[in-house]
């Protein structure tokens, strides 16, 4: 069966928030007295629900791994969130798709809200279709929370007609918890093997080969 409709991850996926997420990171943790100077160290928040990564990297109890998330927002609003670039080719990807007829939507753990803003600030809203997040207060937050939240959106209720993008573990595992396949991408912040272990649908390592294997899936 064709495919109709495309969930897109945001971060490491349409575009690479390395600078803005780590510094955010950064600046959260070292209200809590710990300094951490090597930005690559905390790529893996890259992706997850933030919560669960300052509890799982940095051992924070639950009640402080929540209030470290608005440390973490007071530096990303004022500024972090734009420390980001667009991955090449994107723009170009997601034009020829919505010419070819696909519904578009961002599925993402990112705060709807920022996403949003994100979105709007490198010219890339006007693509989706539906930009679908997490709640502010948490609440839905897990990658196939949000991803059940984007299909009801959209009123995708043939789960056949629909496939998922994102880097990550979560984004393969939250896609099969809603019946769908996932592509990985090799571009953002996931390895191959990470991908392979989680038996993504397809892997593919450029922008490029994204390109024509959603064209594929569309039927184009």
């Amino acid at each position: 069966m064709k495919r109709r409709y495309i969930l897109f991850d945001l971060d490491g996926t349409l575009t690479d928030p390395g600078l803005g997420i780590t510094r955010s990171v950064q600046y959260a943790l070292r209200s809590y007295g710990i300094e951490e100077e090597d930005l690559t160290k905390l790529y893996p928040f890259i992706g997850p629900p933030l919560k669960d990564s300052f509890m799982k990297y940095y051992g924070f109890p639950e009640e402080q791994a929540s209030e470290a998330i608005g440390r973490y927002r007071e530096y990303f609003t004022a500024g972090g969130m734009f420390e980001n670039e667009v991955y090449d080719g994107i723009p170009e990807m997601l034009e020829k798709l919505r010419e070819a007829g696909a519904v578009t939507a961002v599925a993402t753990s990112k705060p709807e809200e920022f996403s949003e803003r994100i979105l709007k600030h490198f010219g890339l809203y006007r693509y989706f279709d539906a930009v679908c997040g997490a709640s502010m207060d948490e609440v839905r937050v897990k990658k196939g929370e949000v991803i059940r939240y984007t299909l009801e959106t959209l009123g995708a209720d043939d789960v056949r007609q629909v496939i998922m993008v994102g880097d990550r573990e979560h984004d393969v595992l939250g896609a099969r918890e809603n019946g769908l396949d996932c592509v990985g991408v090799l571009f953002g912040y996931g390895s191959r093997k990470e991908l392979e272990e989680v038996s993504a649908y397809r892997i593919v390592g450029t922008v490029g080969e994204l390109t024509e294997c959603l064209m594929r899936e569309i039927g184009e």
